[in-house]
């Protein structure tokens, strides 16, 4: 099981993030690259049942299982079709997932990672990633802390996202005391970001919850 730990038990006192979309495809890949590039500890996620790629109309998406490896998928499409691929960016997508691991995983399955702060970048994501979190329990009254960052699945919108998460990371790891600062940190963070935000802080069975 995933235990919902707390920071200080990482090394260095250090945090540790999960970012979580989808297909861990795009959105919680970008944010896994810039958070990795700026030296944070991160692991990415899909929450999905299968991972999803844009084919070549809405109704023909490319479908894989978590788990394929980036590699895989990559050298699929571009035999499928290499212009069409390279022309929206897929490929790329994928050259860059390639180099940060070796496969989409899935946050459901997770079961020996702890994380003390939760990213996601959609709704439907967070409310998968909520349920999953108290199903399994915090423990030894160690906080796990969720927020929604409300994303467009584009890869410019994506990339807008990365950089947000990675100035709301380095503000929740700056504190002295999540407990303390939370609120005042996810409120500062709104009034400059502007962003579309849901949150929220887990401790042991006690539960907090507050829309942005």
């Amino acid at each position: 099981r995933m235990e919902v730990d707390g920071g200080e038990g990482n090394e260095g006192g250090r945090l540790s993030f999960a970012v979580v979309c989808a297909s861990n495809q795009n959105r919680s890949m970008e944010a896994h690259h810039a958070l990795k590039t700026a030296g944070f500890v991160v692991s990415s996620y899909g929450t999905s049942r299968e991972v999803k790629l844009p084919g070549p109309s809405a109704n023909e998406p490319n479908v894989y299982a978590f788990g394929t490896p980036y590699k895989d998928i990559y050298d699929e499409l571009k035999f499928k079709n290499e212009n069409l691929y390279t022309q929206n960016g897929i490929l790329v997508l994928l050259t860059r997932n390639m180099q940060l691991k070796r496969a989409p995983e899935q946050f459901q399955k997770e079961l020996e990672k702890k994380f003390d702060v939760i990213v996601t970048y959609e709704l439907r994501v967070y409310e998968a990633v909520l349920a999953d979190v108290i199903s399994r329990g915090a423990r030894e009254d160690r906080a796990v802390y969720v927020i929604n960052l409300n994303t467009k699945d584009n890869q410019n919108s994506a990339a807008i996202a990365a950089e947000s998460t990675v100035r709301l990371a380095r503000e929740l790891e700056n504190s002295h005391s999540l407990e303390d600062d939370f609120d005042k940190i996810l409120e500062q963070f709104n009034q400059i970001e502007k962003k579309e935000m849901i949150n929220i802080y887990i401790l042991s069975t006690y539960t907090y919850t507050q829309d942005k």
